[in-house]
């Protein structure tokens, strides 16, 4: 299957903290919580013609904690619940480095590791993306720095309004619904 000649611009997501709920280092689909709201968005960014791409930092790989084989089945569950959905998951980039914590050949530094761009500008180079139309949804700060350093279009931060972060994002809000409003339901009379 060859890329089309024409890119499109992605939704990112963070894992842990926005399609789930962030409890220690989910890796078994019997902990895995999705995020109210995660489909509807995700429903809304399709039919604005974007990819749908997960970018997440795996520590507990390096840690030990749990294997590549063990999130690569838990990925594979989680991609066909939004098949169920009528959503198709393009990718899914993780890092499973840790420069302090990890163990073995994890403990090391990695240009995939959020904060840094690498598993975005991979998702751009494998599945042709657009990277200033995009937007990336986290849940944390190194998210944010991801999103500015690959220079995505937006980057939008799922917290309350109290929490604030460096480098700010350009939107922010505490719930999913709340981000899908902002970014697709346009209002009346435009």
């Amino acid at each position: 299957m060859s890329l089309s000649s024409t890119k499109r611009p992605a939704l990112f997501l963070d894992r842990d903290g926005v399609i789930n709920v962030e409890t220690n280092y989910v890796y078994r689909i019997d902990d895995f919580v999705f995020i109210d709201g995660i489909f509807d968005l995700c429903r809304s960014a399709v039919a604005a013609g974007m990819a749908i791409v997960v970018v997440t930092n795996q520590a507990g790989i390096g840690r030990g904690y749990y294997t590549e084989a063990q999130f690569q089945v838990l990925s594979e569950w989680m991609c066909g619940r939004f098949a169920e959905e009528g959503i198709a998951i393009d990718g899914v980039y993780f890092c499973p480095y840790h420069a302090e914590h990890g163990i073995g050949k994890y403990k090391a530094e990695s240009f995939d590791r959020k904060p840094n761009p690498g598993m975005i500008l991979r998702a751009r180079d494998e599945l042709g993306l657009l990277l200033e139309d995009s937007i990336l949804v986290g849940d944390k700060a190194s998210d944010i720095a991801a999103a500015r350093a690959a220079n995505l279009g937006r980057a939008v931060l799922m917290a309350p309004s109290h929490v604030t972060i460096s480098p700010e994002p350009d939107l922010q809000a505490d719930s999913l619904f709340a981000i899908n409003e902002m970014l697709f339901v346009q209002p009346p009379g435009r």
